[in-house]
């Protein structure tokens, strides 16, 4: 669950930062989320729905969101809080850190997994809003994963794996919210409670900032993720404000970027996650999600409430060819496996890709007026950067003759024979 930038007033500490988007951003289209935690221990959550299709109230007594289980055990009354009653014997929730093992975790293996994909950048979690950071950062006093639960620096295994595989490497990090930093009550959905329970004062302002400061010159991250909002006393300029963040970041990485989860400061592209936050899907932008409604791991999904690989393929497809990024996310087991859904899910998506990626990497938007999607057949189009070929993205059978419309121009066309599943391929002459 994210809050998300749609004023375009930066603040002037902010406007410095502005500048045009590094092409490798734009031409990758993919990137590949990883959410992982204590939280993937109990990995529970009722699949009720997507974000932004359901009344915020609702939403947060019934969380789909597996990541979100410290908050939602704390709400009363939720089945959340009645199933950690009834599993773990209403058990504190960091017991649930010592649990976690990552036995079977190999970086290199997912790494492996997201490569295929073709994906462009690779963003795991280092601390999401449960406070427990994936590597040993300052003021934890040893709630992190190095001395506590896995005993390893899961974040620098992340970045090790994805330098060899040659995928460009992210970080999230929670700014805005730390439920065990603020010991603040539960997010319920009520009167925007979002804003009174996340902290904002100079105390986690510079706990947050020393954390971030530390992944940037640890781990020379290519993509800062932010969410949620960040500290109030920690946006005014000054040693230990997010403008000095952002100095460091684009120092290491002038050609890094930063989503606009960052509160009121500075931001290089919009998001939307789910169906929530349309109004950031323009300019530069990134829908992210899971495979199913959650993006930690969550024992209660299944087929029924997640994307197969054909239609993973066509939502990727779809924020495509509107000029977007998509961040699929896995959730990864406790003991940091890729499940077996998610896995043939990636490994669909992949084989789509390795065949039609001339159609996706490297594209750009169609405008409307030269050619229009259609929902019979299912079609979204996109362009070479060139802008000398359109390419057609059609899911109908093999053979079947289908209409288009280019510029005007009405053409026949019969689609061809695949071994991949997913929407067939083809590219009408632009002119008559």
């Amino acid at each position: 669950m994210a809050m998300f930038k749609t004023d375009p007033v930066r603040p002037p500490a902010y406007a410095g930062f502005e500048k045009p988007t590094p092409a490798w951003f734009e031409d990758a289209k993919l990137g590949i989320f990883v959410h992982w935690g204590p939280y993937s221990v109990p990995a529970w959550a009722e699949p009720i729905g997507a974000l932004g299709t359901i009344d915020p109230e609702y939403w947060n007594i019934h969380n789909p969101y597996a990541e979100w289980y410290y908050n939602t055990v704390r709400i009363e009354g939720s089945p959340a809080h009645q199933h950690q009653q009834e599993a773990f014997g209403g058990a504190d929730y960091d017991e649930f850190i010592d649990l976690w093992k990552a036995e079977n975790f190999d970086a290199d293996a997912v790494m492996a997994l997201v490569k295929q994909t073709g994906a462009g950048y690779f963003v795991p979690t280092t601390k999401h809003h449960d406070g427990v950071t994936l590597w040993d950062a300052p003021g934890t006093d040893g709630r992190n994963t190095v001395a506590r639960g896995p005993k390893r620096d899961l974040v620098g295994e992340f970045h090790d794996a994805a330098e060899r595989a040659g995928v460009r490497f992210g970080v999230y990090y929670s700014g805005g919210l730390d439920w065990h930093f603020s010991d603040l009550p539960p997010i319920t959905g009520k009167d925007d409670d979002i804003m009174v329970s996340r902290p904002v004062g100079k105390d986690y302002a510079d706990y947050a900032f020393d954390h971030v400061a530390d992944l940037i010159e640890k781990y020379d991250p290519e993509v800062l993720w932010g969410d949620i909002e960040w500290p109030d006393a920690g946006k005014p300029d000054g040693p230990k404000s997010m403008a000095e963040l952002f100095r460091r970041f684009y120092a290491s990485r002038p050609e890094g970027v930063a989503n606009d989860r960052w509160g009121e400061t500075h931001w290089d592209y919009g998001t939307s996650e789910y169906e929530l936050g349309a109004s950031s899907e323009h300019g530069t932008w990134e829908n992210n999600r899971g495979v199913g409604f959650s993006f930690g791991h969550n024992r209660l999904e299944d087929e029924s409430n997640s994307l197969d690989g054909p239609g993973a393929i066509r939502y990727f497809v779809d924020v495509v060819s509107r000029g977007g990024n998509l961040l699929l996310n896995i959730g990864l087991t406790a003991s940091g496996e890729v499940t077996p859904l998610q896995r043939r899910v990636l490994t669909e998506l992949g084989a789509w890709n390795s065949a039609h990626g001339d159609a996706i990497f490297g594209s750009r938007a169609l405008p409307e007026s030269v050619a229009a999607p259609s929902e019979s057949p299912w079609t979204r189009w996109t362009a070479s950067a060139d802008g000398t070929t359109a390419y057609a993205i059609v899911d109908a059978p093999a053979g079947t003759v289908v209409t288009l419309e280019v510029n005007g121009a009405t053409r026949e066309v019969t689609l061809p024979e695949r071994d991949e599943v997913g929407p067939a391929v083809v590219a009408p002459p632009l002119s008559a």
